[in-house]
């Protein structure tokens, strides 16, 4: 029986034309706790079609699920239509309001568990899981109609109410863990920047063996002196709008950690196993991913600004007398806040600043902005 915010829930009214039509899908019938439900292949033209939002008017416990995050729609989309011979999308999950009939191919066995999956076409279809993926579908839809005929699998259960529609989304959800961004950069080979940042982990004298290609994070014991996700952001930053054959970016960037290299001398006395990565990372600025960030940007616009090779590597030569000790006061505030060292956005730009400092160089009007705000800050 339906609880009584089930029951106010708006329902798509269909018209009678629609009676005495069904879908027909191929599927695979299965059992999870003891209530059946069914696997299937649903063509992406009818993905739009068939599975519906929830009103966004309504409180949030009269919903079976999120509001759309409409900001993350357009990268989805573009996801799509840039990878048409290679994207890959998981399962939809959805309860279906409405009488499903399972003719099964045989009275047991392998048969028994396939045949087709007769849904009215007047039911209820509420999207469970994967709301983002079915509203980026329809985008991409728009510009390339041909991808309609390609299919994503979809597993439908049968809709229970309200309640039960809302357990489902809180269950699929619970124990769901984002990816290390360090693993997702080593895994991604569409990333031009993310090939960079793994050939100069793997074949850079400075980084081959010292860095961490799966964990964002290193613990207290690790040999490692950087992460791969902390050397990807530093080299990104370093390698933004510069127009580069791959070939090429990856040299550039080599080069310049190799010059970073030289007036860290921490970095080469690790590799020397005269001081412990461990010891490093505790008591320097400098291996953490928010100076390697804000190096990277301190580079990009040096080779911006610098069209002979050897003046962009004097101008990094002051940074010797850098004092990156984590017990310099002048980290408070910048890359250090309450005693943590932080990545924001703005402890990122904080730090550059205190960079462009050093090697004389001026802020710009959003570097300006923000250094104004922390020195009245400090007032």
């Amino acid at each position: 029986m339906e609880t009584e915010a089930a029951a106010s829930t708006p329902r798509v009214v269909t018209p009678r034309a629609w009676a005495g039509f069904e879908y027909s899908f191929p599927a695979i019938r299965g059992i999870q706790a003891g209530r059946e439900y069914y696997v299937t292949m649903c063509p992406l033209r009818l993905i739009p079609k068939i599975f519906l939002f929830d009103d966004e008017d309504l409180t949030p416990e009269l919903r079976a699920q999120r509001v759309l995050n409409k900001g993350r729609l357009p990268a989805l989309a573009k996801y799509i239509l840039d990878n048409p011979d290679d994207y890959v999308f998981s399962a939809l999950t959805g309860s279906v309001d409405g009488d499903m009939k399972f003719d099964a191919l045989d009275t047991d066995g392998v048969g028994f568990r396939t045949g087709q999956l007769r849904i009215p076409m007047g039911a209820r279809f509420l999207i469970n899981d994967g709301q983002h993926r079915r509203a980026a579908i329809e985008l991409a839809l728009r510009e390339n109609p041909d991808l309609g005929e390609e299919t994503i699998a979809v597993v439908f259960f049968h809709d229970a109410g309200l309640a039960r529609s809302q357990q489902i989304f809180a269950d699929l959800n619970r124990h769901a863990v984002r990816p290390a961004r360090s693993i997702g950069v080593l895994y991604d080979h569409r990333d031009a920047e993310a090939q960079v940042a793994r050939t100069i982990a793997g074949h850079s004298t400075i980084f081959k063996g010292y860095v961490e290609m799966e964990k964002s994070n290193l613990s207290a014991r690790s040999r490692k002196m950087f992460t791969l996700s902390a050397l990807y952001y530093g080299t990104q930053a370093l390698l933004q709008g510069l127009q580069l054959k791959p070939d090429e970016a990856t040299d550039l960037a080599q080069t310049y950690w190799e010059t970073i290299d030289k007036v860290l001398p921490e970095w080469g006395m690790v590799r020397e196993r005269q001081l412990s990565a461990a010891e490093m990372r505790r008591d320097y600025i400098h291996s953490h991913g928010i100076a390697l960030h804000a190096l990277g940007r301190i580079g990009n616009s040096l080779l911006r600004e610098s069209t002979v090779a050897s003046r962009w590597k004097k101008q990094l030569a002051p940074l010797e007398k850098v004092d990156w000790s984590r017990a310099n006061s002048d980290w408070e505030g910048r890359a250090i806040v309450g005693g943590r060292v932080s990545k924001s956005h703005q402890n990122v730009t904080l730090t550059v600043n205190y960079l462009r400092h050093h090697l004389g160089l001026g802020l710009s009007p959003e570097e300006r902005r923000v250094e104004d705000a922390y020195l009245r800050g400090e007032e």
